[in-house]
């Protein structure tokens, strides 16, 4: 079906051919240069702080078939070209951001999606494909991520499938017609020709690389990379994923609207050399925006990225595998919710899915499990008019504790995607009326463990003229849990100072909060859950944590370690773990911090949470 959506003037087949590994191991090299190369434009040509600096984008290359062969985020051209119902010309490069009009190729409205065929002398041999977060959508609030929307038609301009560029031609009406729809048109321009170039950038490649070799050998290399890929694949669903069913669930706190908590829940199992996955059990589509479109396509490139990295991360990643693999996800939940749910806040539904991933395949090998920490990705957005009448728009997304791992600690104050680095404070403070005062990690946030959990960061905004906040977080109900005796690691909060010096506990979701010159938020993001008995840890190494402030003297004691006069006592500590590990027992597989009703329970009797901030403790179908 998608060859009859191409049109070709070249119709000869390309004919899979012998290669020797050496020519393979050259082409596969050159593609993922050409894909590193599309990062690089992309950073070097965007304006945007969230694509510039923070890197909120990924690229992909594929097979003429849509199969990414190297990127970071593939999946999704087969799904637009099963929603496509016009014909691709070699020139044309196609914009879109519906996740209704693309079976869920993408999630969010934010998320603009530019998708290039690659034409040589007239036959179609590959795709390019790059998508980015722009900094506004339209929509209800500035950022284009409105808590409240309980409609995608509130969240900005829906983008059906458009030829951006017709035969090489730039539809210059279509892109103002969009641009005139968001606060940031200067912005999304210049990220859209940087998604652009990249692209085009990726297909020069591709045809240099086939120019070179062959088109034969171009495409044939390509599906050794993919063959490659399905048989490691196969050898790790038959090594981590066992026969007998497992199931897990975790939680998102609450919806924004007085909602919450919302079960996420997955069995998993092996059949015939094939993973299944059912989400049978999760709560019905939230009637605000945390709703998360997963199409089963990206659920299987999710898995794959999770397991190559956990079992070997030399394997190169790419969608080879995705006939391993069968998913099922209801109609109507959180995950496949119906249209026209609201999308736009689907980042914390993403974030845990790869905690209730790890929680799946961690029961067959404790050992190999990471604890949970991956559990969300916090945005700020922060937008007014300065001093000089001129509007601002920053959008910008925090940082929290990765879990403790099998190899090691959990890294302090990280994002849930690796590829992410954080937008340095001194840009911020040079291009938005912002003052960072403090940046640094919460000691004692990571769970304790013998694989510490990485701590959260504590983030200080003084806003330097008056303006309207939003943030979006989760983890400040349900833990961040631990694993083989690994405790969990602490929840987030946000706290607002104002100018006064009077204070508030702000809702982990909330918009259209107004702020005034000299107010200051403190963002507090939650830490990573411990891995392994926390009484086994090094007493050196926790000594160490201490002096470098990643855990306090008080803070030691977790892990049964008494420090006195700035060294270990020896025999204090011997006394203490002793006593501590007769009073817990054989350590919990898993540390949730209680059941979800004793945690509820605890939360409403936390006196520094206001109303706004503790949801009505029900089912979603209630």
């Amino acid at each position: 079906m998608m060859n009859n959506k191409i049109k070709q003037t070249n119709h000869t087949p390309l004919q899979r051919v012998d290669i020797d590994t050496v020519t393979v191991d050259i082409i596969e090299n050159a593609l993922k240069n050409a894909r590193e190369e599309m990062d690089t434009v992309l950073f070097r040509t965007a304006m945007s702080p969230g694509i510039r600096e923070q890197g909120d984008c990924f690229p992909m290359i594929a097979n003429k078939d849509g199969k990414m062969v190297v990127g970071q985020f593939g999946s999704f051209i087969h799904g637009f070209m099963q929603a496509f119902k016009g014909e691709l010309e070699e020139g044309d490069v196609i914009l879109t951001n519906d996740p209704y009009m693309t079976n869920a190729a993408v999630s969010h409205l934010p998320d603009w999606i530019v998708l290039v065929p690659i034409f040589k002398d007239g036959r179609h041999i590959a795709w390019s494909a790059m998508f980015g977060h722009m900094s506004d959508n339209g929509g209800m609030v500035p950022g284009s991520i409105p808590i409240k929307a309980h409609s995608i038609f509130q969240e900005g301009i829906r983008i059906p499938p458009t030829k951006l560029y017709k035969k090489g031609e730039l539809q210059q009406d279509v892109l103002e017609l969009i641009l005139h729809n968001v606060r940031t048109p200067q912005w999304n321009r210049f990220d859209l020709n940087a998604l652009v170039a990249a692209c085009k950038t990726a297909a020069r490649r591709c045809k240099d690389i086939a120019e070179r070799f062959g088109d034969d050998v171009f495409y044939s290399t390509m599906e050794i990379m993919l063959e490659r890929n399905h048989i490691a694949m196969q050898a790790i669903i038959n090594m981590i994923v066992p026969e007998e069913p497992r199931v897990f669930e975790d939680y998102l706190c609450d919806d924004g609207v007085g909602m919450g908590p919302y079960k996420i829940r997955c069995k998993m199992w092996r059949e015939n050399g094939r993973a299944f996955f059912d989400f049978t059990g999760t709560d019905p589509q939230a009637a605000s925006s945390i709703n998360f479109y997963l199409n089963e396509d990206m659920f299987k490139m999710f898995f794959g990225s999770f397991t190559i990295n956990l079992v070997d991360p030399q394997i190169l990643f790419n969608d080879g595998f995705y006939d391993l693999v069968d998913v099922f996800i209801p109609q109507g939940s959180l995950l496949k919710p119906n249209f026209p749910a609201a999308l736009s806040g689907r980042t914390h539904a993403l974030g845990r899915i790869f905690d209730v991933m790890g929680g799946l395949l961690g029961q067959s090998a404790p050992d190999a499990m990471n604890a949970a920490g991956f559990s969300d990705s916090p945005h700020l957005f922060y937008s007014g008019y300065d001093d000089k009448g001129e509007w601002f728009q920053l959008f910008q997304i925090g940082f929290g504790g990765i879990p403790g791992r099998p190899v090691g600690d959990g890294p302090d104050g990280h994002s849930l995607w690796p590829g992410f680095t954080n937008v340095p404070n001194e840009f911020i403070e040079a291009y938005f009326p912002l003052r960072v005062e403090r940046y640094e990690t919460i000691a004692d946030s990571g769970g304790a463990g013998m694989h510490r959990g990485g701590n959260g960061l504590s983030v200080a905004y003084r806003f330097l003229c008056d303006g309207t906040i939003a943030i979006h977080d989760d983890r400040w109900l349900t833990y961040p849990w631990g694993v083989s005796g690994g405790e969990p690691g602490q929840r987030s909060t946000k706290r607002l100072v104002r100018a006064d010096g009077t204070q508030t506990y702000l809702p982990a979701k909330c918009d259209d909060i107004e702020v005034k010159k000299d107010d200051l938020l403190y963002f507090d993001t939650w830490g990573g859950g411990g891995w392994g008995d926390p009484f086994k840890r090094d007493p050196a190494l926790v000594l160490q944590d201490v002096h470098c402030g990643l855990v306090t003297t008080e803070g030691a004691r977790r892990y049964g370690v008494v420090i006195v006069d700035d060294a270990v006592d020896q025999a204090a500590t011997t006394a203490l773990r002793q006593t501590l590990s007769t009073a817990r027992g054989k350590p919990e597989l898993f540390n949730f911090g209680g059941t979800i009703e004793e945690i509820k329970a605890r939360c409403e009797a936390e006196t520094h949470l206001p109303a706004p901030v503790t949801p009505k403790f029900r089912t979603a179908s209630s």
